[in-house]
């Protein structure tokens, strides 16, 4: 047998161990949620269209749990509205599955290429241990939307703005009218100068959001004026799952939480994010603006359930890939991968759960708290790289193909390498040089 076809089958028979070691994994480990906030979408949603109920006045029977989102991300779920149940199930896990295989393959796809890993190997690979990441497995298995989110804001910071697409921001701002939390990334556009998609960004959230206003404006006027501001819909600030710096406050003092002392540190961790957004962006460097501000959006937030921490997985790439970067057995190769590997373990671990009923003491701050402790060193030390000047490309001579090209500006250093054709047609990859800052 040929080599390549040794090392082809032996590739195989990894991943076939890997899956088969995830999947007893989940078997133990992952909690079976039965879909519950997909309960309650398609719930209030057939209560909504089907028995004359005002949409956000839905509870599901027994809980305190209603819709919450903005009536634009009622009308795109209005279809489970006429489906059923277990439709509705396949439809919500296809999507999950859809989106985070295509987000996986756009934040890994340039790192293989890079690093000289056979490329479907590792989207192979990374697939299984995103099935064993606990936000990821919890946004299935609650049937959330947290994948499409992150799609679609992706779509704009990796896929668009490195080329400087007319359409860039019309992704943040759909998912902005879905639910209003990544609206952080049209603060990210400003903070980083590209007005241009800011002003999409905030015309796509405007025009869905006067869409669903034309077609369902009870709605409307009950969401933006009752249902937005009953933070009692979504749950208990203190409890274990909520990863936010909100959550930590809560659970120093569940009964009186400090308000004061949560605002305080708000405003010190968006600082730091305004310092890191621009660095990153002096860089070039797309990819860390989006784990920076999926960090800050999850720490920021009253409310950051484990679910919502797929934001936090673009970073942990960018960990590997700065790694695989770095000048093989050097120091900074182990740190970095070493922290990708402990903050993935961590992330899949389920132990802020051990701390569930009681998260008091010193363990309890320090373990209850542990996603909150990895999103801030997210934020505070991801590293940075800065795209060199690229060579000119075979088939546009005399026109530089490096950051300063307005065809090719300042892109995602580690999410963006070149596809050109040399005159015969040939595929030639234009690798971009990169220095570490």
């Amino acid at each position: 047998m040929a080599q390549g076809a040794r090392r082809t089958v032996g590739q195989i028979i990894a991943v076939l161990v890997l899956a088969v070691a995830v999947a007893a994994f989940l078997s133990v480990a992952a909690a079976r949620h039965g879909f519950f906030d997909l309960q309650v979408y398609r719930g209030a949603l057939v209560w909504w269209a089907r028995d004359g109920g005002e949409l956000y006045d839905y509870l599901r029977p027994g809980t305190q749990y209603g819709f919450t989102y903005p009536p634009f991300a009622a009308l795109l779920m209005l279809p489970m509205a006429y489906l059923s149940w277990h439709a509705a199930i396949v439809v919500s896990v296809a999507a999950g599955v859809a989106t985070s295989a295509v987000l996986i393959w756009w934040l890994l796809d340039p790192v293989a290429r890079r690093a000289g890993w056979t490329r479907w190997f590792a989207f192979a690979v990374a697939l299984c241990l995103a099935a064993a990441f606990e936000p990821m497995r919890e946004t299935i298995n609650f049937g959330q939307v947290n994948t499409l989110l992150l799609f679609l804001v992706a779509v704009d910071l990796v896929r668009l703005l490195p080329g400087g697409s007319r359409w860039a921001g019309v992704g943040i701002g759909l998912a902005t009218a879905i639910k209003l939390t990544p609206g952080i990334f049209i603060v990210y556009l400003l903070v980083t100068g590209r007005v241009r998609a800011a002003v999409t960004a905030v015309g796509a959230a405007t025009g869905a959001t006067v869409l669903a206003a034309a077609l369902f404006p009870d709605a409307s006027r009950e969401f933006w004026t009752t249902a937005l501001w009953n933070t009692g819909r979504v749950g208990e600030l203190a409890f274990v799952s909520n990863q936010s710096l909100r959550g930590v406050v809560a659970r120093l003092d569940p009964t009186s939480p400090s308000t004061l002392a949560w605002l305080a540190l708000v405003a010190a961790t968006v600082a730091l994010w305004v310092w890191r957004c621009r660095a990153a962006a002096s860089a070039g460097d797309f990819a860390a603006g989006l784990a920076l501000t999926g960090a800050v959006m999850c720490l920021v937030s009253p409310v950051t359930w484990v679910h919502h921490l797929v934001w936090l997985l673009p970073g942990l790439l960018l960990l590997v890939d700065n790694g695989m970067a770095a000048p093989s057995r050097s120091r900074r190769r182990r740190l970095l991968l070493l922290a990708a590997i402990v903050g993935y373990a961590f992330l899949t671990s389920r132990i802020v759960w051990a701390w569930e009923r009681d998260f008091t003491g010193i363990d309890g701050f320090l373990f209850s708290n542990t996603y909150v402790w990895i999103s801030l060193a997210l934020l505070a030390f991801l590293p940075l790289r800065r795209p060199a000047a690229m060579p000119t490309a075979p088939d546009s001579p005399g026109e530089p193909a490096g950051p300063d090209s307005p065809g090719e500006p300042a892109g995602v250093a580690q999410l963006d390498q070149i596809e050109r054709r040399t005159p015969a047609g040939q595929r030639h990859l234009v690798g971009r040089p990169l220095t570490v800052r």
